[in-house]
């Protein structure tokens, strides 16, 4: 028996010993060929040299100074290579490291929280999301997150936290809407909710700049986050970009929000940050954050014991680093661009396919029963989970996920290649995944 607390208490899980590129190999010898990351972290593969070194190098210097007293070189370069890359308008920010995305929401929040203290505006402390969305699974950030699924057994438990609907074109664009009046229209939501919560009340909202796993890969429509920053600046309410799942290079850009043209003022990031290499997250506070707090009490009310761990922030260095240097960013690019074009080849007239969205190396396929109703599948049918038994049969690992439309209902299917992904990997994935919807499909 196993004495660790998995996910399945009953499966028995194949144990992993080594990686070789994109593939991990079981204790049998059996390679999978990872089409995910795990969940869009392993986005270097599994046996990078450079980010191996880095980390064994640290590991002969010191792993750990608590940051009270004391500072590491690896964070100091990491966190100035992260402001620097900002996007335009973030200005001389800081960066604060946690352990998970869950931790960076929750530090997000907190930081916005002493902002507003700092300010002499106590009254900000609502939050206004999106749903579906995924924010984390500690409470605070499982609150902000609006999939109702994952939020129904810990109900009792969240704060309350206001929610307005994601931009979900599949699905809430109406007939002879165009991109431009429903990028709109949906971001004017959050300019009702703000006056109808108290515009002196709000303190934050929060928003993926694509909507990951709750809604599988959903990029905004065009002009909506130009828009949101327009409201948030004129009822001087925080944005806060959760780019946990879709930053640091993953839509082929290192933060995604610079394909909308505009910055956060807090923004977390973690997953392709260190790559699965070392646990690491972080939150890139912007110069107006941080400009308030030091004219205030001039420090920071929330600290973590691990902040700023030197193993890990040296190993998230080099993963940012090698992106950099090898130009990771155009494969991302060029590769992305080759798994759209094969992903609406083989899929964009099948009968049970309602949706194929995406971006980088970032996509996920929206199964339906019936195309032109956009009935989704029951949920008992399980088309998305049994998609992923189906392609681990055929040894490539894939992130299938249910409940997009409400969090009961509707099945997708997520891809997030690594970006050292070749023109045969991609291929593969692709032909692989053909195979095993029509397998699913007919059973």
């Amino acid at each position: 028996m196993s004495y660790v607390l998995h996910r399945n208490l009953t499966a028995e899980l194949p144990a992993i010993v080594s990686g070789d590129g994109n593939y991990l190999i079981d204790e049998t010898g059996r390679r999978y060929l990872d089409a995910c990351g795990g969940a869009a972290v392993s986005c270097l593969g599994h046996d990078n040299p450079k980010v191996r070194a880095a980390i064994k190098e640290q590991v002969d210097k010191i792993a750990f100074a608590h940051t009270g007293l004391f500072t590491n070189q690896p964070a100091e370069t990491l966190a100035e290579f992260l402001v620097k890359h900002a996007p335009k308008g973030t200005g001389d920010g800081r960066v604060m490291y946690l352990g998970s995305g869950s931790e960076a929401m929750e530090a997000a929040l907190k930081l916005a929280r002493q902002y507003y203290l700092e300010r002499g505006e106590p009254a900000r402390s609502k939050v206004i999301a999106r749903m579906p969305s995924y924010h984390g699974n500690t409470l605070g950030a499982l609150a902000t997150g609006g999939h109702t699924g994952r939020r129904a057994p810990f109900q009792p438990l969240l704060m309350d936290v206001s929610h307005i609907d994601a931009a979900y074109a599949y699905r809430m664009q109406k007939d002879g809407e165009s991109e431009a009046q429903f990028a709109l229209r949906a971001a004017n939501l959050l300019e009702e909710r703000i006056l109808e919560l108290g515009k002196d009340e709000v303190m934050a909202f929060v928003a993926e700049p694509i909507v990951g796993a709750s809604l599988g890969t959903q990029p905004a429509p065009k002009g909506y986050f130009k828009r949101i920053r327009e409201i948030c600046d004129t009822y001087g309410v925080l944005l806060i970009a959760d780019e946990v799942m879709s930053g640091m290079g993953r839509t082929g850009t290192l933060f995604a929000l610079e394909h909308e043209g505009i910055c956060a003022d807090i923004t977390t990031m973690a997953k392709g940050l260190g790559a699965g290499y070392q646990p690491i997250a972080a939150v890139l506070a912007s110069e107006k954050v941080i400009s308030q707090m030091q004219a205030g009490s001039g420090t920071l009310w929330n600290g973590h014991t691990y902040m700023s761990h030197a193993i890990a922030t040296a190993g998230a260095l080099a993963v940012q680093q090698v992106i950099e240097n090898d130009n990771l960013l155009a494969n991302v690019q060029e590769r992305g661009a080759q798994l759209e074009t094969a992903l609406i080849s083989a899929f964009d007239t099948h009968e049970n396919v309602g949706n194929i969205r995406g971006r980088g190396l970032f996509w996920s396929i929206e199964f339906v029963a019936d195309r032109t109703t956009k009935k989704p599948f029951p949920p008992a049918r399980a088309i998305a989970p049994r998609l992923k038994t189906d392609m681990l049969a055929r040894g490539i690992i894939t992130y299938p996920s249910q409940g997009c439309i409400d969090g009961t209902n509707g099945d997708h299917m997520l891809l997030a290649p690594s970006y050292t992904s070749t023109v045969e990997e991609i291929e593969l994935i692709v032909s692989e995944l053909t195979q095993a919807v029509a397998h699913v499909l007919e059973t």
